[in-house]
């Protein structure tokens, strides 16, 4: 089947075929000879129906492939060959007495995002939101922005490759897109490719299958910038070790930047060979920390900023900086529920209103801290013995800081005002509840005490 074939039959009579021939042009030019040799060059061409282009495929790898890689740039092709195209379909084609004939197994009705590895719109895989003005910086990732922007900024770099490592959500890829938009912006023929180490695999088991690892060498390693993400998932993957390692040793010998993510550092990467291991070491290695309290209000802050519907109160930000510990990704997300709903039912976000929206993600980021250990913990940060703060005694030296274990308790914990209570020597449900209120509104004008919460907060939180 060639890439002029198939048939028009049932289609709309008055759409020419021959805009097929010049979309094949446009991808070559774009593409490349040998991409549309491996791609575009297997699949027949039926007309339009009702707006939607009819194309088969031979092989439902090759439907894929290409719905994945090039179905919204062949849209693009079709659409300024003719206006009143609306959609692509793809669909498998069999073979019936020599004739080709379409399946009925359909192409996936919306194609999944174009890599940015492809070429065609190098930026299209980039999410727009992922910028260095949108990136928060703390202590936990100031090295990794640096660097980051240094890559991004000038092209005299003493470290390559630049390796950043971090659990889920920390801020990897924010980064990675970053430096693609900026390198774009400031330079826009420099040729950036960003892709997983997932779909690097992918296609390199393609280039194998099509006996095309020429046009895979060529695409990969004639880049000014590469940037790979989640390299660990190549452990184990021997074949595309060796491809990765080649091409990663031309890329920095003619002095292409590279820069590459993973959840661990390069000494703690299981399954990957030793001397890849090694080369990742030979740059920067920078290390994403999880974030801090104040990091996480931080970007709290400048998110709720963004949004002009709804104001959201300090001490809801403060909340969830204090509760969603897990990652920027589901804190981030944790905030956008709650400014979704208040904007849906037409309600001012309180505390209470965050906390029954939820209640779900919060037991779930629970910290597991106890009693026990916040009250050490007061007690030890005020000199006091344990003993002391447990007491009867009501001397304000020792009393403060039983109120102050009492807030601590009621913020870091899931425990009820009466639980707590009874851990504090038996007292009231209404005891604990003066004394979370008393320390609420001395943090307003107290700025020592303010200070000393702050530090005990971030020594539990660990």
């Amino acid at each position: 089947m060639g890439a002029s074939g198939g048939v028009a039959s049932k289609m709309d009579s008055s759409f020419d075929a021959s805009p097929w021939p010049r979309v094949c042009d446009k991808f070559k030019h774009e593409f490349g000879q040998d991409a549309y040799k491996t791609w575009l060059g297997q699949l027949g061409y039926n007309g339009v129906d009702s707006g939607t282009v009819e194309l088969t495929a031979p092989t439902k790898f090759v439907r894929d492939w290409i719905n994945r890689h090039y179905a919204p740039r062949l849209k693009d092709f079709f659409l300024a060959e003719d206006p009143r195209i609306k959609s692509l379909s793809i669909r498998l084609a069999i073979k019936r007495a020599g004739v080709d004939a379409r399946a009925a197994e359909p192409a996936p009705a919306t194609p999944i995002e174009v890599d940015a590895s492809t070429g065609a719109d190098e930026s299209a895989a980039l999410d727009p939101k992922y910028t260095f003005d949108s990136f928060v910086v703390g202590k936990s990732n100031e090295l990794a922005y640096a660097a980051a922007k240094r890559i991004a900024e000038t092209d005299d770099v003493t470290f390559n490759p630049l390796f950043l490592h971090g659990g889920v959500g920390l801020g990897k890829t924010h980064l990675m897109h970053a430096i693609a938009w900026e390198v774009k912006r400031q330079n826009p023929t420099k040729r950036v490719v960003y892709i997983s180490a997932e779909k690097f695999m992918f296609e390199f088991i393609a280039a194998l299958r099509f006996k095309d690892t020429h046009a895979f060498k060529q695409k990969f390693r004639a880049v000014d910038l590469l940037m790979v993400d989640d390299v660990q998932f190549i452990a184990n993957k021997e074949s595309t070790q060796e491809e990765f390692f080649h091409t990663f040793n031309a890329l920095v010998d003619n002095r292409c930047q590279v820069v590459i993510t993973a959840d661990r550092s390069p000494t703690d990467l299981e399954g990957i060979q030793e001397r890849i291991i090694s080369r990742l070491g030979w740059g920067l290695v920078a290390d994403i920390h999880p974030t801090d309290y104040e990091l996480r209000l931080g970007i709290l802050q400048s998110k709720a900023e963004q949004s002009d519907d709804v104001i959201v109160p300090a001490e809801v930000l403060e909340f969830l900086a204090r509760r969603i510990t897990s990652n920027v990704r589901e804190l981030e997300g944790a905030l956008n529920r709650v400014m979704a709903y208040a904007t849906l039912v037409g309600r001012p976000i309180t505390m209470e209103m965050t906390r029954d929206v939820l209640q779900d993600l919060i037991r779930a980021n629970d910290r597991k801290l106890t009693i026990d250990e916040i009250q050490r913990a007061v007690a030890d940060y005020f000199n006091l013995r344990l003993a002391e703060m447990l007491s009867e005694r009501r001397a304000r030296n020792i009393a403060r800081p039983r109120q102050v274990a009492m807030y601590l308790s009621k913020q870091l914990t899931s425990r009820s005002l009466p639980e707590i209570g009874r851990r504090f020597g038996g007292r009231d449900h209404t005891t604990v509840m003066h004394a979370v209120r008393k320390i609420e509104d001395l943090r307003r004008d107290d700025s020592q005490l303010d200070d000393d919460i702050s530090r005990l907060t971030r020594l539990l939180e660990g």
